[in-house]
């Protein structure tokens, strides 16, 4: 269960101030500046009704934390909730400490509950090609089924995108903001603002290069210098929005008979999987996907061993000792002398019955 949005913002000076920081001076993505704004908004509603006044942030205590976090507890959310609304507070903190507002954060030693151990989900390489040949599908079924002459930007523009996001394992936040000079057409490279402004250099196939150009040509002007490499619309010279992405791929989702739940980061969840079942190196990895610690990348590591596990208790004949898998492996023989049945060897645990998530959307 996710957090409601909360039905106010917060007007104290310094959570403005904060957010203000976060927009000019950070470079924080509009993602981290609601899901901060809606943190501070939440505990300032929670502390205005528990304890009637707003929150003086210079002399809260430890306490008034742990309180929150039991009522954060008791409304039964997500421990991944729980931990990015008490990220943005100790974030929030830091900066009034800097700020010389406070001496100390009332949050620093608060143990949180240990955040679920939930793997990424992906597409297998059928179903992410399935998916990205979806828009193209899409416009000649159109076209065979209208009377009136179809549009092609739409679905010329769409199919790029998704090339995109899968080719280079973007977030669908850096896939909006590419501009025209961002892409190195010769070089097959494209030029990224990731978090924290932070920019990275990452290959771009040819599958997406091609759809790009492709969708530049049917365009009325090709985009120059400065403008967004995806339009929202062909006439506006808008930049496509996160929204905008995830609406369109719901239409894509249905045409390929998938998910529908699944959402634009689950291509950049595949890219890395499918890299890494490759052979790809996990530093390699870290870095087209513009993680700052490791640990965020070597979860995919866990997802293909996973998979590995299961291919291997479904496939090898001397992975588990049920009484099907005994009867399809031909017999051989009794026991060496000096074993009983009993010696023989422990067949390894099914990871299937493990109870921990398998990858089937961070």
């Amino acid at each position: 269960m996710s957090a409601p949005e909360p039905t106010e913002q917060p007007v104290d000076p310094w959570c403005e101030e904060f957010l203000s920081h976060l927009a000019t001076d950070r470079g924080a993505s509009g993602y981290t500046h609601r899901n901060y704004s809606q943190a501070l908004a939440q505990f300032t509603l929670w502390h205005s009704g528990a304890r009637q006044t707003q929150p003086p942030w210079a002399t809260l205590q430890r306490d008034d934390f742990r309180t929150f976090l039991r009522h954060l507890s008791q409304r039964k959310l997500r421990r991944a909730t729980i931990h990015l609304t008490f990220s943005a507070l100790r974030t929030f903190y830091k900066f009034l400490i800097r700020r010389g507002h406070v001496a100390a954060s009332p949050i620093r030693y608060i143990t949180l509950p240990k955040p679920e151990h939930r793997l990424p989900k992906f597409l297998t390489l059928a179903q992410a090609d399935d998916l990205l040949r979806a828009p193209l599908r899409e416009l000649e079924r159109e076209r065979h089924t209208r009377e009136q002459p179809v549009d092609p930007l739409p679905f010329l523009r769409d199919a790029a995108m998704l090339e995109t996001l899968y080719s280079s394992g973007l977030r669908v936040s850096e896939l909006c903001g590419l501009r025209v000079e961002d892409l190195t057409a010769t070089e097959c490279l494209l030029r990224v603002r990731g978090k924290g402004r932070k920019e990275r250099l990452v290959p771009i196939g040819e599958p997406a290069l091609r759809s790009i150009l492709a969708y530049w040509k049917a365009l009325p002007l090709r985009p120059a210098s400065g403008e967004p490499i995806f339009h929202a619309q062909a006439q506006s010279g808008e930049p496509s929005t996160p929204s905008l992405v995830q609406r369109h791929l719901k239409r894509y989702l249905l045409a390929a008979g998938l998910d529908l739940r699944l959402t634009p980061h689950k291509l950049r969840h595949s890219f890395a999987t499918h890299l890494l079942d490759s052979g790809a190196d996990l530093r390699s990895v870290q870095e087209l996907l513009g993680h700052k610690n490791l640990i965020s990348t070597q979860v995919y590591t866990h997802v293909t061993t996973e998979r590995l596990k299961q291919a291997y208790a479904a496939a090898h004949p001397r992975a588990t000792a049920t009484p099907a898998r005994r009867a399809a492996v031909p017999s051989r023989g009794n026991p060496p002398s000096g074993l009983s049945p009993h010696d023989s060897p422990r067949s390894c645990p099914d990871p299937r019955a493990s109870g921990a998530d398998t990858p089937d959307s961070s």
